[in-house]
Parts: structure tokens; sequence; C-alpha cells
């Protein structure tokens, strides 16, 4: 699959969506269980048709909306079409998923290279449990201790939260270092699409991080406010260490990014990254989750002669204010100001707004209260069902790596 037109490039939050990448839910969400939800970052088990069936409609809203739709799946098939490329993979794939005894390695490595390409894509996403395969394979301790449902490949169901893993910022693409071991399968795929892919490789996309730098860094943290300006959240997943590499990264580079917000939160997997309680939605409103505020800091990055310097601010909206050079701006609170509603909408990702045009958004119906007010403020609010996509902990923006907007 070629895009001979697509040059990705991300210069801000709110531009017209051109071009996007999207993963559709698919097996690798039938591989949760009780006992592994919390490893697998999940607080509930999603109805997978139904949830396939929310991913479409969203899908389609996209593509309703001249947006045009890629998938994940599809551009690692693409690449891994060379053989080469595939055998590395794979090689890497059996690395990254801890498969450490010689015997085993050895023969899954010639079981998963007699698979296609497209066998090979789907495996990456949906895993290799041990009854996958009908052969009698050499057995090492881990398959003795873990002996029911041993995975050798582990499935990644928060794949279809294509935000964390990956992110244009302006001209460049940004590999996402993962906090949690079970998401880090997530950045190679992402890396291998960003190393093989046409899409990248023939327009010389730079990149400004990597998946092998220590520190962590997700993409759910990374806000691209204009082509100057990117706010980046610090709390559970992306620490300061990653925030000053990318900002070095960025300012040595041939990025226009001169100024980076950085925005303190809360330590809570309810706030697991910052676009789970900030977003922008218009060239001078933002939605923001009110119940954090008085926890909030926020710091400035910004580019010099000697490379950069850091600053405390004040506070968030006169951060925004300087930094975009804005006379006024609009916070709108979501779930408005009363904290029952504004909390339980919070945790159903009414904050998690994907602009698709300045003033124009997409969310879940269900946040009923904080849609009534965007629109009161003005704000175009196209909503989708999220009954079991939110179940992930994750609304549009998480569900949508821009990979061009104007």
């Amino acid at each position: 699959m070629t895009h001979p037109l697509l040059v990705p490039h991300v210069s801000s939050e709110i531009g017209t969506l051109k071009a996007v990448v999207l993963h559709r839910p698919g097996k690798e969400l039938e591989r949760l269980t009780p006992q592994n939800l919390t490893e697998l970052l999940f607080d509930d088990i999603p109805w997978v048709r139904k949830i396939q069936e929310e991913h479409d409609e969203f899908a389609k809203v996209l593509k309703d909306n001249g947006i045009t739709v890629l998938y994940v799946k599809d551009l690692l098939q693409d690449v891994l079409k060379d053989d080469a490329i595939k055998e590395q993979f794979i090689i890497d794939l059996l690395k990254i998923n801890g498969i450490t005894n010689t015997e085993t390695e050895n023969y899954l490595k010639d079981y998963l290279m007699d698979l296609s390409y497209s066998d090979i894509a789907e495996i990456a996403i949906s895993g290799l449990e041990k009854g996958d395969i009908d052969n009698v394979i050499p057995k090492g301790l881990a398959e003795f201790i873990y002996e029911e449902h041993y995975f050798y490949i582990k499935p990644v169901p928060n794949m279809y939260f294509t935000r964390d893993p990956g992110a244009m910022i302006d001209g460049g693409f940004m590999i996402s270092s993962m906090k949690s071991a079970a998401r880090k399968p997530e950045t190679l795929i992402m890396k291998y699409i960003y190393k093989n892919h046409d899409i990248f490789k023939k327009n010389g996309i730079p990149c400004w991080y990597d998946n092998t730098y220590f520190h962590s860094l997700e993409g759910g943290d990374v806000l691209i406010l204009s082509d100057r300006v990117i706010a980046v959240g610090c709390g559970e997943r992306t620490t300061p260490q990653a925030i000053e590499r990318l900002a070095r990264n960025l300012f040595e580079g041939n990025s226009t990014v001169e100024h980076i917000l950085v925005v303190q939160i809360p330590i809570n997997r309810s706030y697991m990254h910052l676009d789970t309680v900030f977003t922008m939605v218009d060239k001078e409103r933002f939605v923001f989750y009110p119940g954090i505020k008085k926890d909030l800091r926020v710091f400035s990055i910004i580019k010099d002669d000697k490379g950069f310097s850091i600053q405390k601010e004040k506070d968030l909206q006169d951060a925004l204010k300087s930094a975009l050079n804005l006379r006024n701006i609009e916070i709108i609170p979501t779930g408005g100001f009363n904290a029952i509603t504004s909390a339980r909408e919070q945790w159903n990702d009414s904050t998690n707004t994907l602009a698709i045009a300045p003033g124009k958004v997409i969310t879940y119906s269900r946040n009923e209260s904080s849609n009534k007010i965007m629109r009161k403020e003005g704000i175009e609010v196209i909503e989708i069902e999220g009954s079991e996509l939110s179940r992930g902990r994750g609304g549009p923006r998480c569900m949508s790596m821009p990979l061009l907007r104007y």
C-alpha cells in the first residue's frame, strides 16, 4: 500500500485533520481475562463485537469528514512483505516478549517464518498462546510454571489507543518509550512502520524520540498547540528526564518548536496522560478537568542561544496566553463545575476530545453534560457511542494518531 501524496506533518492540535492512523480492536481483546486485566492495563473486559461496531462508527465519522483513515495492521503488513524485514521483526518480537530459552526461540522463529506476513502482523497484536500451536514445542521452565494460558507472544489490547506509541510533531515522528512492559511491543510495531514504510522512509521524516530511550514518554502526553509550541504532560507515564531529552532533540534538530509547556499532573491512573484532563478544541479554547486545578504545576522549556532555559509559570491559563501570544483564552470545564458530574465524565473521557477542525470535535455521547456545555460555547460536537470503547480508559483523541493536519 502506497500513499504518494501523503507527506506526514502535524503542527496544530485543531487544524483540519486530513489523515490519521487507527487500529480496529480485534482478537487481542478476546485474550483479556480477570486474571490478566491488571497486567494488561484494563479495568474491565469489553464486549468485542460491540467495541468493533463502535470503532467502525468512529472510523466512518472520520471518513465522512474527508479524513484518510489508515490502519496499523495494514501498514505493518506492508513492511513485512519484505522477507528480510519480516525475519528481523520476528527476532525482535520474540526478544521483546522475553523468549530466552534457545530451543523455544529457534522453534518459534522457524514456526513464524513459515507464516504469511499478514499472519505475523495479526500475531504481533493479538498474541501467540501455547494452545495456538498444534505441534509439540520444546518446553522451558516458564511453560511448566505458567502451564495454563501461557503466551509466547503477549497480546497488546491497548493497541487501539494509537495516540500513545507514537506522534507526529511538525515534520518529525516521535516513537514513544512506554512506561509499562505491556505496551512496549506497540512501539516495536511503530518503529518498524516508521523505519520501513514509504510514508515515512521516502519522505525523510526525522525521529525526535526513540523507544530505546530509558526514560518513558508517551504520545497521550503530547499536545501540538501550534507550530512553535507544544505541551507535554509530566505524570504517571512521562518523566521529566524524557521531556528534557525531547526538548533537546527538537531544539537541536530542524523542528519549528521553540517552546514546551510542561504540565505536571497528579500521578494517578485517572489522569494517566495530559489529554485525559486537558485538550484544545478551538483557536483560543480548551477543555479542562477542573478537579485537578489545585494540583497542577506548569513550567516552560524555552529554546535560547545556550540550548534552552527552564522557568516556572504562574498557572496554566497565563502560560498558555503567553506562549501562544493570545490576549484571551477560554477554559471550558468538563462536566461543568459540579464536582460529581465532572469527575464521572472525566473518568469516561469527556476531556479526551479529538478536534478534526477548529471548533469541531468528536466526543463520546455518554458525556452528556460536557457535550452540552461545549455546544453552548459554540463548539460543534460530533458524538459517537463509547460504552465499550471507554472501558479501555481512553477517548477519541487516544484512539487516533494524526499524520497530517492543515
